[in-house]
């Protein structure tokens, strides 16, 4: 029996536990006044007895305001709207739409078969047809479940067909997901730029570059696996074959240009660009394909709008925990436990990649953006990072937590999807962590990487 399942036999036992002890924590806390700790464990204690995580936000900074007594509590239904009172987020709904529009509409295999006769020639072909078809998808969707639910019931299907191994054609789907919300369009780059009062337009304008970069490195692991395990190319390389395959995904490969190039040139704003998103992908589905009927339309709008609300709500019930941070100087506490440190750029940069990997583990990624951002940014700022560059190795680094247990969303997407056991889709993504650490890091050290293509456009 692995180590997890053991993990998940306890459960019944560990659960009430830690419930039972925490909940004690909180009455404590609160009897002694010590009401910001109170917030952390009931937070913590909400969370553990499966409570939603917006509930949890929500619930916890209420009962922190009743006990408190700080302000009246009407404030926290006041932070809530206040919190999704905000034009960049009706970006969300719409580039949800769009990207669920393009997995019903067929687009997703045309690009697959694009990627698949321009790099299907190189050792461990369907990898880096993996790789590409995900950096194209990526301009579509700006999600990284999207990815991993859309192409990647294609990608595996194809690799396993290929005879390359489950869990090596699991880990590279896994991973190469992960690029979907570094590229523009990408939801959690609007969520940080909405807490964080930046650029939505610069940050998807710094996101390029490390999206294209972790593409590479991915690629340059799936070239070192491949040579040791003797696969070979999948494909020979023929221009006929790549007129055929580039003029059947010619209209879905404009998807990425307009929404990317739209924003860089000024054309549209973020938020308009997702409408342009909607509107092309109905063109092509409806239009052009007929690939989209009424049923499905429904069905892709009801998900939208299920999908939309749940974020809406967390982002709502998250602007209560950043006004309670905020108000409560949690980041000069922070700064406190640092102490000489405090004052060193590498030092806070290191802190808040290890805090954020940590929180990626166990958080979703919008929750945890909404959460940290009032916490970690402040101290950042002050120590010289640009809020773009920090926007960048934020959502970066929890990306990499969607691949980590005890949460890793995208893995569990890709065990429904494969049939593939949660524990080896685990171990089939761990060499492609490598080469992503080592992007974070770069990207974290050579503020170049992100802020080049920002500066350029915009200042």
């Amino acid at each position: 029996m692995s180590k997890l399942s053991m993990l998940r036999w306890r459960a019944p036992i560990v659960t009430p536990l830690l419930s039972a002890l925490a909940i004690l924590g909180c009455v404590v806390l609160a009897a002694t006044g010590y009401y910001l700790s109170f917030l952390f464990f009931t937070l913590f204690t909400l969370l553990v007895l499966g409570v939603p995580i917006a509930i949890s936000l929500a619930g916890a900074c209420l009962l922190f305001v009743v006990f408190s007594g700080q302000v009246p509590d009407v404030v926290v239904a006041h932070r809530m709207i206040n919190g999704i009172d905000s034009f960049p987020l009706l970006a969300i709904p719409f580039f949800i739409f769009a990207g669920s529009l393009m997995n019903n509409a067929g687009i997703t295999e045309r690009i697959f078969d694009f990627a698949k006769a321009l790099m299907g020639w190189m050792r461990g072909g369907l990898g880096h047809v993996n790789v590409g078809a995900s950096i194209v998808f990526s301009g579509m969707s700006g999600a990284a479940v999207a990815d991993a639910g859309g192409l990647g019931t294609i990608e595996i299907k194809a690799m396993k067909d290929a005879g390359y191994e489950e869990e090596f054609a699991v880990g590279i789907t896994a991973a190469s997901s992960t690029i979907g919300p570094i590229i523009p369009p990408s939801l959690p780059m609007v969520i940080y730029g909405v807490m964080a009062s930046a650029s939505v337009g610069q940050l998807f304008a710094a996101g390029l570059i490390p999206g294209l970069l972790m593409g590479a490195m991915l690629m340059g692991m799936i070239f070192i696996i491949s040579r040791r395990r003797g696969y070979t190319a999948d494909a020979r390389f023929s221009f006929l074959v790549l007129g055929k395959t580039f003029s059947r995904a010619a209209l879905s490969l404009m998807t990425p240009v307009i929404i990317v190039g739209g924003i860089i040139s000024g054309v549209f704003t973020p938020t308009e660009s997702a409408v342009a998103a909607v509107v092309y992908a109905l063109f092509l589905g409806v239009v052009v394909y007929r690939t989209l009927n009424w049923r499905k339309l429904l069905k892709v709008s009801m998900e939208t709008i299920e999908t939309t609300a749940i974020i809406l709500f967390i982002v709502a019930a998250a602007s209560i925990f950043a006004w309670i941070m905020s108000s409560n100087q949690v980041t000069q506490h922070l700064v406190a436990v640092l102490g000489p440190f405090a004052d060193s750029k590498i030092a806070v940069l290191l802190f808040s990649n290890v805090v954020l990997i940590i929180i990626g583990c166990f958080m979703e990624t919008i929750a945890a953006i909404t959460i940290l951002v009032p916490v970690l940014l402040p101290m950042a700022i002050a120590v010289g990072v640009d809020p773009v560059h920090f926007g960048v190795i934020m959502v970066l680094n929890l990306m990499i937590g969607l691949l980590t247990p005890p949460v890793g969303m995208v893995l569990y997407v890709l065990s429904r999807v494969s049939n593939v056991s949660f524990e080896r889709c685990m171990r089939g993504t761990i060499p492609f962590l490598i080469p992503l650490v080592l992007c974070l890091l770069l990207v974290t050290f050579i503020p170049a990487i992100s802020m080049w293509l920002p500066t350029l456009i915009y200042r």
